[in-house]
């Protein structure tokens, strides 16, 4: 099994905190803010299930700027978590997007479209280096993805274990 994991900060094409991406677009989804944003926090996938980790990216925003759908889904969840704005989209293939801290303009069930509103960014994403940021996670199943390599950034590749062994 082949997971990707965060941007190898090595290679200058690699995306880095701060950075604008890169203009070219490659993968299947789109970026949930437009322009294209600065990535302020990379993704660190989790070595254990409840281990520590960063399950996602944080993109630099402006308070009230619109999030877009990353691709079409539908809406499984759109409300507070944990005194934060989430909306979580289910997508073909057993893709999950989530989306925070945003005010949903969507409702649960709604089918939505790529590059649909989802609602606003606001402030208080805890870390953020500026006024605003949005946190982007992705998984499939249980496992958590790097939400750059759905738009087409390179990643750094690493090898997992079989769950058999010899």
């Amino acid at each position: 099994m082949v997971a990707s994991t965060r941007a190898d900060a090595s290679s200058p094409s690699d995306a880095q905190p701060g950075v604008p991406a890169p203009t070219a677009q490659t993968g299947r989804f789109t970026w949930p803010l437009t322009p294209r944003p600065k990535v302020t926090r990379n993704f660190d996938p989790p070595e254990t299930p409840y281990g520590p980790g960063h399950r996602g990216v944080d993109l630099e925003a402006a308070p009230g700027q619109q999030v877009l759908a990353a691709d079409m889904g539908v809406v499984v969840f759109a409300g507070q978590v944990a005194g934060r704005g989430v909306v979580a989209l289910d997508h073909d293939g057993g893709l999950h997007t989530t989306y925070l801290p945003v005010t949903p303009s969507v409702t649960a069930g709604e089918q939505i479209y790529r590059s649909q509103p989802l609602g606003t960014v606001t402030p208080g994403h805890p870390g953020c280096p500026v006024p605003a940021c949005l946190h982007w996670g992705a998984r499939r199943g249980a496992e958590y993805l790097d939400p750059l390599a759905l738009v087409g950034e390179p990643g750094r590749v690493r090898l997992k274990p079989w769950a058999e062994g010899p």
